[in-house]
């Protein structure tokens, strides 16, 4: 097989994911938690055996949907972060850009944060901690590397930077759940709230010399 041949054959095969993928968000978005490996099969137009073939299992479709989600929803808090704003609009805007993700799809995320709700379901439910605690720590690096590249934080800089970073995911997550299920507040509420809680230290640390600033 020559190479312009396997790079054909790469390229329909990862058309083929992605159309798979979009026809299990579809699901999810309708289900959330409760979508299942036989509706997102017919929702695609083809067998259980098949996806299984592209996936494995559902924890391999799960995988994927939360690779896609979280890579899309970093994209949106790196741009809030790189906005042309104070510091205080930029905490704001982050803050803001992953609640609003939430309260846009909130099936999704129910689906990526709750999987364990869908065991009532066809197939088995997930561990959540195995499942969902891989999205948090992901992003709770990324975050403390933004946080690395752009503040003075003296010594032991870089082991600060993962605390914060850890810790503010870590935030983030626990209010928007609370908040997602009980809407005690509106979102713009929520947000300055939080951004009071995290502003002391943020306010007081100095841009790193010759990083981008934050």
């Amino acid at each position: 097989m020559d190479t312009t041949q396997r790079t054909d054959q790469q390229r329909s095969a990862d058309r083929r994911r992605r159309e798979l993928l979009e026809a299990a968000d579809r699901v999810v978005l309708r289900d959330g938690p409760q979508a299942s490996m036989n509706a997102i099969a017919a929702e695609a137009g083809i067998t259980k055996p098949i996806l299984y073939r592209h996936f494995g299992d559902k924890g391999g479709l799960y995988a994927a949907l939360a690779k896609r989600h979280t890579d899309a929803l970093l994209d949106s808090l790196r741009a809030a972060l790189d906005a042309p704003a104070d510091r205080r609009e930029r905490v704001e805007s982050t803050l803001d850009t992953y609640l609003s993700a939430i309260e846009a799809r909130p099936q999704v995320y129910r689906f990526l944060m709750h999987p364990a709700e869908g065991s009532q379901g066809g197939d088995q439910g997930f561990d959540v901690g195995k499942h969902s605690a891989p999205l948090l720590r992901r992003m709770g690096e990324e975050l403390a590397q933004v946080i690395e590249e752009r503040l003075d934080l003296g010594p032991g800089s870089q082991q600060l930077a993962r605390v914060w970073g850890h810790g503010i995911v870590g935030m983030m997550h626990a209010a928007g759940d609370w908040w997602l299920g009980e809407r005690p507040c509106s979102r713009a509420e929520l947000v300055r709230s939080l951004a009071d809680l995290l502003w002391g230290r943020l306010a007081a640390a100095g841009d790193k010399m010759g990083g981008p600033g934050f």
